[in-house]
This record gives C-alpha cells, structure tokens and sequence, in this order.
C-alpha cells in the first residue's frame, strides 16, 4: 500500500510540474469532463470582492473570477502552471494577471488581504497547521476559506463500487466532518462540511469562517 501511494504522489506531482501540458486532459478523463463545473460550485459561497485562489494550477477559475468581475489573485509553486494561467488570461484579454509563485505555508501577501480563499482539490499541505495560519492572516475579518477537497462522479461504474465496496461518499463525509470541524477550529475558524448533491456527481465542500480574535 505505502508503495502505491508513494507511486501515487510522484505521479500527481510530476503532472503538476513536468506534465503540466497534460493537465487539462488528464483532469478532464478522471472528472468524465467535470471538472471546471466541478471548480465553479465554489462561487456562489465567496465573501466579498478580494479571492486568492491557492495552487490555481492552469488558469481557469481565475478567469472565471475575473470575468465574474471580481479582483482575483492566485499563488501556485510551479512555474509550469504559472506559465499556462498566464498564457490563458492574456489570450482571454487580462493583460496583467495577478499570479504570484510561492508556497500556500508562507502567503506573500498582507495582512487582511482578501475576503475569501479558495482552493479546489488542494495537495495535503492545505491541512498544515501552517497554511491554515497563514490562511487566517490574510483573511479579513469574516473573510472565509473554501476548499473543494473531493468529488464522485455518478455513472455505473462507481454505483456498482459502492456496492460491492459497502462505501460511500456520504459515509466518508460522515467520518471526516468531526476532524475538518476540530481542525478548523484550533486554527481559529469556524467551519461546516457539505456534500453537493449535483444532477452528475457529489462534491465534498468545506467552508470555513475567519472568527473574530479570542
């Protein structure tokens, strides 16, 4: 099992940087070509006009953002990814994105900077004490944290899964809510778990509250 999983890191990670060409198609198979209406569900939970997105990988919810005309801004480590978003947004008219390169564990970024961040199916360092900090740092206050952390397409396949399996993903959600809520909360936000239940899949939705300082 350790084996698959270190298999399983080295993949996404060189399809994050090396691959990253690939990317777009690669999220389109595994998603059954779900996956930027999977991204969008986050936009009806922002709060305010300021958004970072972390890892915003290939640019397409930033330009979402900005034609939703908010004032976007986006933080990703690879410069592959870096350097398609900005080739997205220039080609979509934005002549001077606001991307920046970096780590979600140390934010080049103000303090109470935005009002809300989001990140959609973030690596495991969205969950580090550290990011969580400094999530709460550049968030006003109230700002809030959104993470699509997971989503389940619908088709027979999985259905069957499911059942011979004997899970699901609401079971799943179940188990982690407690975890995600306590996490939260020590890291001074107050949070809620959901599961989207959409026409063609399920979506796993954590959002979080900046709380006022205790």
């Amino acid at each position: 099992m350790r084996l698959i999983t270190r298999f399983l890191d080295f993949f996404f990670q060189y399809l994050y940087h090396g691959l990253a060409f690939t990317y777009d198609l690669v999220a389109w198979i595994v998603s059954f070509g779900q996956w930027i209406e999977w991204t969008k569900t986050v936009i009806p939970h922002l709060h305010g006009p300021r958004v970072l997105e972390l890892g915003h990988g290939p640019g397409h919810l930033q330009r979402i953002f900005l034609d939703l005309g908010l004032a976007a801004f986006g933080l990703d480590e690879s410069s592959q990814m870096s350097h398609l978003a900005h080739r997205r947004l220039l080609q979509s008219g934005y002549a001077q994105p606001n991307l920046a390169g970096g780590l979600g564990q140390a934010l080049p970024f103000a303090t109470e900077s935005f009002d809300s961040i989001v990140a959609t199916f973030p690596a495991p360092y969205i969950a580090e004490a550290r990011t969580l900090s400094e999530a709460r740092r550049v968030l006003r206050n109230g700002g809030r944290l959104i993470v699509l952390p997971a989503a389940w397409p619908k088709n027979r396949l999985l259905r069957w899964l499911y059942r011979v399996t004997g899970e699901s993903p609401a079971e799943g959600v179940d188990i982690l809510k407690e975890k995600v809520i306590a996490l939260l909360s020590r890291a001074g936000f107050e949070a809620r778990v959901e599961l989207l239940d959409l026409k063609s899949s399920e979506l796993l939705l954590i959002l979080a509250q900046k709380t006022a300082e205790g």
